[in-house]
């Protein structure tokens, strides 16, 4: 019999899967000092490019966790789109609306950057954090009371280990233990069940630029589409099979792709089956127990939805239970979290479904993208978090519940360029007052996670010579931004901000 280790320990946190929305709440955690344990049930890091689009918003997460440097390096922009017929070139066009960087926006477009190097930089950067991914260990079971988590674990070696948690987090996919064992409805439709096979493999003798995404969409038993991904000489393959069923054995992809497009074709690094499915769980948090990623919803890959809400469930997510367990606010903040996830996570399913039916013999492939899949426009006005103390406002202002946009300004005493993103980074709330708006008397006492800056007016602390700042925000007014880039209360009070809940307590 294996040895039974009772633990009881300091960690806080159970994480249960770690792919992008486990290693984000990692991460968030880690920079707050919040004791936590990130565990995969599987053998080793996940090796495919399967979510490989990382949206604007998403690259503003990455920005704040200090790896969008990393993750630019490591990718590229999304290739445009070029169709094949009978071996020759026929139609080249794009399938994204592209724009360019603006003041208050500095990612203006999809990144293209395989799953599995994403996961890489983010364990890179849990790393230097001091925090770690334990592979091959698997939750069994579970079973929580008013005043905790008691999780068996089983590992390497058939050890056994028994922890006790203050919350456990499942983020461990589409499948999900978690979600199975808390008996949450999981209610989903199959979108498409025509079933798809993608793989990652070499294309070097088919002579395939690697500027285009190339597809071959007139075969009987299927499309298929290559994207080249980049920094390497490896292309993604869609194969979409509309007769038989699809063989994720190396040879047999390779034999399918040969016959469908003609081509020679090299190794097969790594393959997958799936059927188009949307499903959604019915609640993202269970008492002690939360839900995030493909464990809360899962996606057509159409629009590139999937992943990007996944990361940004854990950037919700993690402020919260640390404002909880180390900060003094009330368990009643973490209700939010669903409060403001759920809708979100059903509006970007219906798009990734819209998108997906949109389209013709290619399912995903052929849709066109607009800035609506940016998630840039995507916020919590409804949230109880999101207070709007002024009137008046245009259709157009900003509000409480909004991103919160950039800007650059100029610091007052040196000169040199400050951007407010690079104000928000980290795990602090930050105040800006616009203008001659009165500061609170002591606004870094209402907690150690705040800090303030005025921007024009008197005595500021930054200019704003181009007007970037004042067009974004107002010219008059006070903004309290959540330590997740969000606006959480706007008003012209000063008193107003000693009241704000998540702060106040």
């Amino acid at each position: 019999m294996p040895e039974t280790t009772a633990t009881t320990g300091t960690t806080q946190v159970l994480i249960a899967g770690a792919g992008p929305a486990g290693l984000v709440l990692a991460l968030e955690l880690s920079r707050r000092g919040v004791p936590h344990r990130l565990i995969d049930a599987a053998e080793a890091a996940f090796p495919g490019s399967r979510g490989k689009g990382l949206q604007p918003r998403t690259q503003e997460v990455f920005d704040d966790l200090g790896v969008i440097g990393a993750i630019h390096a490591k990718g590229s922009p999304y290739p445009t789109m070029t169709a094949w017929e009978n071996g020759e070139r026929v139609r080249d066009w794009d399938m994204m609306t592209r724009g360019e960087p603006t003041p208050d926006t500095p990612y203006a477009e999809p990144w293209l950057l395989p799953q599995s190097r994403t996961q890489e930089v983010l364990r890179e950067r849990l790393a230097e954090l001091g925090g770690k991914v334990e592979f091959g260990v698997r939750l069994t079971h579970f079973a929580q009371d008013a005043e905790g988590v008691t999780a068996e674990l089983s590992g390497p070696g058939d050890a056994f280990e028994r922890v006790r948690v203050a919350y456990l987090v499942g983020s461990d996919g589409g499948r999900s233990t978690v979600r199975a064992a808390l008996g949450t409805t999981f209610t989903g439709e199959t979108v498409d069940p025509t079933p798809m096979l993608t793989a990652d493999m070499e294309m070097d003798e088919a002579g395939l630029v690697r500027t285009h995404w190339h597809t071959w969409n007139s075969h009987p038993d299927g499309a298929v589409a290559m994207c080249p991904l980049p920094h390497s000489n490896l292309f993604q393959t869609y194969i979409r099979f509309d007769g038989g069923d699809p063989d994720p054995a190396p040879e047999a992809v390779r034999r399918v792709v040969t016959e469908r497009t003609g081509l020679p074709t090299g190794e097969v690094r790594w393959a997958s089956v799936f059927r188009t499915r949307a499903a959604m769980a019915e609640h993202f948090r269970e008492g002690r127990v939360f839900l995030a990623g493909d464990a809360a919803h899962i996606h057509s890959p159409a629009g590139g939805q999937g992943l990007n809400t996944s990361i940004q469930d854990a950037y919700n997510l993690g402020w919260k239970l640390a404002a909880v367990l180390r900060g003094g606010a009330p368990d009643a903040l973490l209700d939010s979290y669903e409060a403001e996830r759920l809708p979100v996570a059903a509006g970007v399913l219906g798009l990734s479904t819209r998108l997906h039916r949109g389209t013709t013999t290619t399912g995903p492939l052929s849709s066109h993208r607009g800035p609506e899949g940016h998630q840039l426009a995507l916020g919590y006005r409804e949230s109880p978090l999101s207070v709007e103390r002024r009137t008046g406002l245009a259709d157009t202002a900003l509000r409480a519940g909004d991103r919160a946009p950039d800007a650059p300004c100029k610091d007052a005493r040196t000169g040199e360029t400050r951007r407010l993103f690079d104000l928000f980074r980290g795990p602090h709330f930050t105040l800006l007052a616009l203008g001659d708006a009165e500061l609170p008397p002591s606004a870094a006492d209402l907690t150690p996670h705040i800090r303030t800056y005025r921007i024009a007016g008197p005595t500021p602390d930054l200019l704003d010579p181009e007007g970037h700042a004042t067009r974004a925000y107002a010219d008059h007014g006070l903004f309290l931004i959540r330590p997740d880039g969000y606006v959480g209360l706007a008003t012209n009070e000063a008193a107003d901000v000693a009241g704000y809940w998540p702060i106040a307590g």
